[in-house]
């Protein structure tokens, strides 16, 4: 079995055609989720770019595999995976698969893809890196113009400053944007393999629609901004909330920037997500063609979401969020029926996946469990409860999170803790952990978490013992010794 794995870069998962949206144009993701599994309930293990692709590549949980920041913005965790650490290239090398990854790289700092297996450009970092020299000899070859941007769009900083710059006017044509020049890469790749014969594991992660929105005017212009409904969530006051989030929504100035531009930047957006998906049909197409399909398991998905906006933020942060860490998952195998399934799944998920397919053993990746089962129909007992996890970014700050059908618990030990009732307050503006009436489902859903983070291994649990003070957890005297040793 081929397996074509697509990856796109903090996508919200409300942007596609196919979970709703009736605006913005993604005919080819449509089309995929169409003949193959669309899950609805797909979530990050964690909304950042570094611990969500090593969890992938691991099959390990952020807390396991202990790759917990992105190196830009360390703040004293690792920077690489440990030398022996159980990655599913090296299974899938084992029983022959041509391995290959055109695209984002962001796994390390030490070790690139190639360490791991993987050919294709060495293509590191957060952004469009558009001063490498394989896409300058790219567009040399083909005579297209270099990257130029104008028209910048950022807001105020506290201090006076300019803002991080959400986005811009990319002087370009299409043919010369760097996820044309991914696709491109991806599609010579698919030749040689197709040419080789031998199974095949391709990615393609492309950098969008990461912010800065960098695009060319026909995406810059797609949409009308009058098309747009603000998130309902700008109407976060971060009342009862933890502090950081609105030190956040200052830090990427939401509120210094007029509400008809966040209208516009949230268009933007939507242009890149059709520019992405036009480059996800190329390769689509080319893989029909050259006779693959029929042997070719495809998955597309996200490593983490994005505000957009929503809670007056933008990118992500120690906010855990339906915004950032619901994202999109469809996986299509060939001759299995078209269907959409309601279990919770995460991105870890698609490791023991890409295993199972290829025939490989799952048991390494620990955290990961096979989806082939409910991509084929059947109905194994599956967990009713999802979890996540945050250890910082820009500065260490440990959560964890558990939601189950309707209530979502965010346990934060630097500050206050989080319970947001879904069905009655989908937009998770009401933190109701002190309410009264939410009393039995706090201590419920705290129990529970304790109880898993206990079982997995995660050493937050520890973080938790003050719980037992307020009666949110019974007393439990195996950890009367002990004291909070952190995160990881």
């Amino acid at each position: 079995m081929n397996l074509l794995f697509l990856m796109t870069d903090q996508h919200r998962v409300d942007t596609l055609g196919c979970y709703g949206n009736p605006h913005v144009a993604t005919p080819n993701l449509d089309r995929l989720a169409a003949t193959g599994t669309r899950f609805d309930r797909f979530y990050t293990p964690t909304a950042i770019c570094t611990p969500a692709r090593a969890s992938l590549l691991t099959g390990q949980a952020p807390f396991r595999h202990r790759l917990l920041a992105n190196y830009e913005r360390n703040v004293g965790y690792l920077e690489d995976l440990r030398e022996d650490a159980f990655t599913f290239p090296g299974a899938l090398a084992e029983r022959d698969y041509q391995l290959g990854l055109v695209g984002k790289w962001h796994v390390g700092t030490h070790r690139n893809a190639a360490s791991y297996g993987f050919d294709g450009p060495d293509l590191p970092g957060w952004h469009n890196p558009v001063d490498h020299p394989d896409y300058a000899a790219y567009l040399k070859e083909r005579g297209l113009p270099p990257y130029r941007i104008s028209d910048p769009i950022r807001g105020t900083t506290p201090n006076g400053n300019p803002g991080n710059l959400l986005a811009a006017r990319l002087h370009q044509p299409v043919e010369a944007t760097f996820e044309h020049y991914l696709a491109t890469r991806a599609i010579e790749q698919l030749e040689r393999y197709a040419a080789d014969g031998r199974p095949f594991f391709l990615a393609t992660h492309f950098f969008g629609p990461h912010l800065p929105y960098l695009l060319p005017d026909a995406y810059f212009d797609r949409y009308d901004p009058d098309l747009v409904d603000l998130p309902a969530s700008i109407a976060e006051t971060f009342e009862g909330k933890p502090p950081v989030q609105r030190n956040y929504s200052a830090h990427w100035t939401f509120d210094t920037i007029p509400i008809e531009v966040s209208a516009k930047l949230i268009a933007v957006y939507w242009g890149y997500v059709t520019l992405i998906d036009e480059q996800i049909g190329r390769i689509l197409t080319r893989l029909e063609e050259l006779g693959l399909a029929d042997d070719t398991s495809v998955f597309f998905t996200a490593d983490h979401g994005e505000f957009t906006g929503a809670h007056r933020l933008h990118d992500k942060g120690p906010a855990m969020y339906e915004d950032i860490y619901r994202i999109p998952g469809i996986i299509r195998i060939p001759g299995e029926a078209p269907q959409v399934r309601q279990e919770f799944v995460s991105l870890t998920d698609c490791t023991a996946t890409i295993l199972d397919l290829a025939g490989c053993d799952t048991s390494p990746a620990v955290d990961s469990r096979s989806l082939v089962p409910l991509v084929r129909g059947e109905h194994p007992r599956w967990p009713a409860e999802l979890l996540a996890e945050f250890h910082g970014h820009h500065f260490p700050y440990p959560q964890r999170m558990i939601r189950d059908e309707r209530h979502k618990l965010i346990v934060n030990p630097e500050s206050v803790n989080e319970l947001y009732d879904l069905d009655t307050d989908p937009h998770e503006l009401t933190n109701r952990y002190e309410h009264p009436e939410l009393l039995p489902v706090r201590r419920r859903l705290t129990r529970r978490l304790y109880d898993l983070l206990r079982e997995r291994g995660d050493n937050f649990y520890h973080w938790m013992t003050p719980m037992f003070d307020i009666g949110d957890l019974d007393y439990d005297p195996s950890l009367s010794s002990f004291e909070p040793e952190g995160t990881a």
